[in-house]
């Protein structure tokens, strides 16, 4: 088994261009939607099928994962819509 296994070389500038340029401490809208979604979600239990958080539950509990489901979506649209109107984007 004296094969070699050929070497390939890719130059590094071939991937510069799929990173996007972000600032350090910059986040997307979409991650930090999702983080507002995740908090809220469990911190008030929102569209969970008991009612197991503390506080405000949300806009009731939904009977079969599916509606959960559609409970975090719309949560996540919610979310999502807010901080693009905080950024002004």
């Amino acid at each position: 088994m004296d094969d070699e296994i050929p070497s390939i070389r890719i130059p590094t500038e071939a991937f510069m261009d799929e990173v996007p340029t972000l600032t350090a401490g910059s986040r997307r809208n979409e991650d930090i939607a999702l983080d507002l979604m995740k908090f809220i979600a469990m911190t008030t239990g929102y569209g969970r099928t008991t009612a197991s958080g503390v506080g405000f539950q949300g806009s009731g509990a939904a009977s079969k994962p599916e509606e959960y489901a559609a409970h975090l979506l719309e949560l996540y649209t919610k979310c999502l819509n807010t901080v693009q109107q905080k950024k002004g984007v």
